[in-house]
């Protein structure tokens, strides 16, 4: 074998170009293991797809047509796992994709692995054969050396363009372009393009004098009652439907509306000598601007709300009906800035999906989608948004890709997923109000995490246990001032009362850091590592104070709230937190309200706090486990910084033995040992922190029923002896992997397949 391996490297070596080199590969490859077909299929990152580049056994004229999507098939695997993947027969595969264009009918065995150069995937190589079997380790490393070599040639190839123009040549696909943005609510929609435009452009309104200011002003309260008609109609027309949390987005854009708050600005600018649209022109674009420039991504995306609702005001000041777009049977809504009204509009029935230019997971746009259940990618900014109209387009809102002009294969591919994805919901709904139990019997709690009230229906209707992690930071962030305490009050109550008696942690303030308070400006070279979470409010007793009243307040007569402790990194932190907290809870006894006093619990988000978790858990009721930040900070790794994202993954063999030292700890004082975080709802994180032995997971309302279907379908032992085996390994990489082929041999691949 060495003497063939250096002959094909030599030969690929003295190739006349690249295609050339390619070329000979497969044939010397495919000869030196008696195989009847090798290819290899590299990565056009642009399209995120993996195109045949050379062949030797499959259809020749497939080369550069056949491109398979990252996330499908057994080639995606290969990527996506980054190791070799030797079966016997590919067919009964899960993840075969058939591809009619490759004529590969006659291949059963399947031997594939990845080329990877300094970390990155390039692409994939793979021989087949006829009869089932499976290549033996010999052939296996083979291929495996092979592969390296080849990814010196290929990466020299990207350095001199050869390789771009292989892939650019490659234009006789069936579907023009894959473009990403951001997931904005899961599931996959296939429908028919439909554009929908701002009817006016703010920017160009001019300044003009008017001569009748009353008449202005009247035509000023004519449309913002009207746009209030609208919105009521829409929130009406959706009542079947939504519950009434989400319905309370529309509230939200009524309240903006109301006539003693934008609209008296408008209509002082109007007394002050200017006409209605530029007076509303210069108050929206006033707004805006503050809201643009705050450090806060929340912030920012609601000056996305009050420049729709501009534009539908200046639609009325003008006296002409907003123009309706031609909705198809299946309609994919697309916009530069898509808005919870522009869903509404739509007619019943008929939205497929949605892809908004702009915006995050957390505009009202994407809650409210998430709310109806329509496939959304967001942030989608380098598709080209005028030629997407009357396209047949693909939303993957997993992902967060589209898909246009999709060929058939992938059409069909797709078409399988959302079938797939239906009956995995139907099974998933039936065991929605089971406990989460093991086949021999081993309990535990699924929580969910929420921040926002229009998500708490959400989560009620996933079968939560309770509120694991409710984040307080939303009603600061969205106020020009700290809300009081009776502003505070309500919200938590009604919290409360919708879970009630589930059990719902509330996190005090945890602000710092990546989450600025636009009234409490802190600037610092290193924020991550600076004044945030608990420090902040123990430096602000006042802060702390009022907010932990107003929990105990809301309270009374329900009983359920746990307090829980952010960003601690010392016992003498939680000492003085429940110093304040006695003091509060004597307070708001003073005052009358018969309330007990309710359990607190602490955050383990950095390592200080593993190390001192036992001491930590003598004096609280209760640990919770941040999976976000802890994982960030042991890895020393910024998961939102592009250079090192690659880097964070919570399966990372030091992050493993930091929970299992924490649970341990905690068991060790008889305390209940939770975890939040991505990591809680990650299906192929679920076996291993069942082993470790946490007594209940808090995740994204979302990810509920999936670790639910898991954890019914397993065994503890089962999960322990994988705990067992993956703390032997020695890298994120070969865990993940392993876990995920744990989950296809337990039948349970589809749960990282779909939805993941």
């Amino acid at each position: 074998m060495l003497t063939i391996l250096r002959q094909i490297i030599q030969e690929v070596s003295s190739a006349s170009d690249f295609k050339d080199a390619l070329d000979i590969m497969v044939k010397r490859v495919a000869k030196a293991l008696t195989s009847h077909a090798c290819s290899i299929f590299l990565l056009d990152r642009h399209h995120g797809e993996y195109v045949l580049v050379a062949t030797h056994g499959l259809n020749s004229h497939a080369v550069g047509k056949i491109r398979i999507p990252m996330n499908q098939g057994l080639i995606g695997l290969v990527g996506e796992r980054e190791e070799p993947i030797n079966i016997d027969d590919a067919k009964k595969h899960p993840r075969f994709l058939h591809v009619a264009l490759a004529k590969e009918e006659a291949y059963r065995a399947f031997l594939g692995t990845p080329i990877i150069y300094h970390r990155q995937v390039l692409g994939v190589l793979i021989v087949q054969q006829e009869e089932p079997r499976r290549y033996d380790e010999s052939e296996e490393a083979f291929l495996v050396t092979l592969a390296t070599q080849l990814a010196a040639i290929i990466a020299h190839a990207e350095a001199t363009g050869a390789l771009s123009q292989i892939l650019q040549t490659s234009k006789e696909k069936h579907h023009d372009h894959v473009y990403s943005g951001v997931p904005g609510a899961p599931g996959i929609g296939m429908g028919i393009g439909v554009v929908v435009y701002a009817p006016y452009d703010l920017d160009s309104i001019p300044d003009r004098e008017t001569d009748d200011i009353e008449a202005e002003i009247m035509l000023l309260e004519n449309a913002f009652a009207t746009v209030r008609e609208d919105l009521r109609l829409m929130s009406e027309r959706l009542y079947p439907t939504l519950p009434m949390e989400e319905r309370a987005l529309f509230d939200v854009y009524q309240r903006i509306l109301d006539s003693a708050d934008l609209g008296k600005e408008v209509a002082d600018k109007i007394r002050a000598g200017n006409w209605a649209p530029g007076a509303l022109r210069a108050c929206i674009e006033a707004h805006v601007r503050h809201l643009e420039t705050h450090d806060n991504e929340y912030m920012r995306e609601r000056a996305i709300d009050i420049k729709d609702l501009g534009l539908r005001v200046l639609t009325y000041l003008h006296k002409n009906d907003r123009a309706v777009p031609e909705y198809a049977e299946k309609t994919i809504l697309i916009g530069e800035t898509l808005s919870p009204t522009d869903l509404a509009e739509v007619p019943e029935g008929c939205l497929a999906g949605a892809i908004s230019m702009k915006g995050s997971g957390n505009s009202h746009v994407a809650i409210l989608a998430r709310a109806m259940k329509v496939p959304t990618v967001m942030g989608a900014s380098e598709a080209p948004i005028h030629e997407l109209l009357d396209k047949e387009i693909i939303v993957d809102g997993y992902f967060g890709q589209i898909y246009v002009d999709p060929n058939q294969s992938l059409r069909n591919e797709f078409e399988r997923l959302i079938q797939e994805e239906m009956k995995l919901d139907a099974e998933l709904d039936e065991v929605r109000d089971l406990p989460a139990v093991t086949k021999d019997g081993h309990r535990i709690g699924l929580l969910v995490n929420t921040g926002l009230g229009a998500d708490i229906s959400i989560a009620l209707a996933t079968g939560a246990q309770g509120v694991g992690l409710y984040r307080t930071e939303i009603p600061f962030l969205i106020r020009d001032r700290f809300p009081s305490g009776e502003e505070q009050r309500i919200i938590y109550r009604q919290l409360l009362a919708s879970f009630a008696p589930r059990p719902v942690i509330i996190r005090t303030l945890d602000v710092g850091g990546d989450k600025p308070l636009p009234y409490f400006p802190i600037k610092e070279d290193n924020p991550f590592l600076g004044w945030r979470g608990i420090r902040i409010t123990l430096d602000h007793p006042e802060i702390f104070l009022a907010q932990v009243r107003a929990m105990m307040r809301a309270s009374e007569g329900l009983n359920n709230l746990r307090i829980m402790l952010p960003m601690i990194t010392d016992v003498t932190e939680v000492d003085e937190a429940l110093r304040l907290l006695k003091k509060a809870y004597a307070e708001v006894r003073d005052e009358g309200y018969d309330v007990g006093m309710p359990q607190i619990g602490v955050m383990i988000e950095v390592p200080s706090a593993v190390y001192q978790a036992r001491a930590l858990a003598k004096r609280v009721d209760f640990l919770s486990v941040g999976s976000n930040d802890l994982t960030q900070y042991l890895l020393a790794v910024d998961r939102n910084n592009p250079r090192v994202a690659n880097l964070y993954d919570a399966l990372h063999p030091a992050v493993l033995r930091a929970l299992i030292q924490v649970v341990e700890n905690g068991h060790q004082e008889g305390k209940h040992i939770s975890i939040c975080g991505e990591m809680a709802g990650d299906p192929v994180a679920t076996m291993l922190l069942l082993a470790i032995g946490f007594d209940s997971l808090s995740m994204n309302a979302s990810s509920i029923g999936r670790v639910r279907w898991i954890i019914r379908h397993v065994t503890k032992k089962k999960s322990a002896k994988l705990l067992h085996e993956v703390l032997g390994m020695e890298n994120a990489v070969m865990i993940r992997c392993h876990m995920e082929l744990a989950l296809e041999r337990a039948g349970l691949g589809n749960l990282i397949r779909v939805g993941r």
